[in-house]
């Protein structure tokens, strides 16, 4: 069987959609025909989704605030964690965490993260970041 010919052929025919829709019996698929309801992804699929979704959080960190690599690998994840959560257009909206992360004042940021809308709406996730924030650790 030639693969790339079939592959070529359900591409033409399913077409190609990058975000969910409603396929012609309304069960919602995205990319080539990959039915979300019935189907779903498999965890290869779901760890290879998050690997582009991490590089892309960490070239935004690297574009925006290169000064994030400075911090220990730690607190690195927190702030990759963050991105990763928020995106980097609403994590710039944390002025003063990142100012006080710049410096190296890692309790004021830890201090900000708290004081956030982010950090009621997140739970456990935000009371464990702020702490390897605050501690490195």
């Amino acid at each position: 069987m030639n693969y790339r010919t079939l592959r070529e052929m359900l591409i033409i025919d399913e077409g190609i959609r990058l975000k969910p829709y409603k396929d012609s019996v309304g069960k919602t698929s995205i990319g080539i025909g990959r039915n979300l309801d019935d189907v779903g992804i498999t965890k290869d699929e779901a760890t290879f989704l998050l690997d582009n979704d991490i590089k892309a959080a960490i070239e935004s960190l690297d574009t925006i605030l290169p000064w994030w690599r400075g911090m220990s690998e730690v607190r690195q994840h927190v702030i990759v964690n963050m991105c990763f959560n928020l995106g980097i257009s609403k994590l710039m909206g944390f002025k003063l965490a990142l100012e006080a992360m710049e410096a190296g004042d890692y309790e004021t940021a830890a201090n900000q993260m708290t004081n956030s809308a982010w950090f009621n709406q997140v739970g456990a996730r935000a009371i464990r970041l702020v702490s390897l924030m605050r501690n490195g650790k």
